[in-house]
């Protein structure tokens, strides 16, 4: 069975974005030769990239004509993509699905395939994730910068939710990558 692991950088005081929609600028404080090894880790690993809508409209108009590091370029363009939406009926960036029954059709990825399937950004899907039980794993990248105000990547829960701590590694950019398992309820 493949582990469902989300994916995202945020600020210390917990952004994963800043006041406006893909304000991103916190990335560049995090950023570095850590950061791109682990990136193409994740496209010689990964099974299945999973986003929200919102996180899939600015990403598809990003990486087929991005000029970043071609490693990371090419395996976030021919990668197997999958986007959760009940609006979008048709996705035009390459190898991507578009589901409306995103637990649904998560569950049965994950039994279908041992490689890992990861959740890059998209807050709002990974809320849903956590509440289905489907988080295997979280992967959070802590940029050494406080914003002050911006968009939580959490949102406020009715109870705790208590992780297990598997790893906590400081990076070349001065940020600490933080991995955590998910229980089940």
């Amino acid at each position: 069975m493949g582990k469902l692991i989300v994916w995202n950088v945020v600020s210390l005081d917990g952004y994963f974005e800043g006041t406006e929609k893909w304000d991103l600028a916190l990335h560049e404080h995090i950023w570095g030769e850590d950061l791109r090894r682990l990136s193409i880790r994740f496209g010689e690993e990964l099974g299945l990239l999973v986003f929200g809508r919102v996180t899939y409209e600015g990403m598809a108009a990003y990486w087929p004509t991005a000029d970043e590091d071609p490693g990371i370029t090419e395996y976030m363009n021919s990668a197997p993509k999958l986007v959760a939406s009940r609006s979008l009926k048709e996705a035009s960036w390459q190898n991507t699905e578009v589901t409306a029954d995103i637990v649904g059709e998560l569950q049965r990825r994950k039994e279908a395939d041992e490689r890992p399937i990861y959740v890059f950004g998209s807050a709002v899907l990974t809320d849903a994730l956590l509440r289905a039980g489907l988080v295997d794993e979280l992967l959070i990248g802590v940029a050494p910068v406080i914003l002050g105000e911006g968009t939580p990547l959490f949102k406020p829960a009715s109870t705790p939710r208590p992780l297990d701590l598997v790893e906590a590694r400081p990076i070349d950019t001065g940020g600490v990558l933080l991995r955590y398992a998910v229980p089940a309820d």
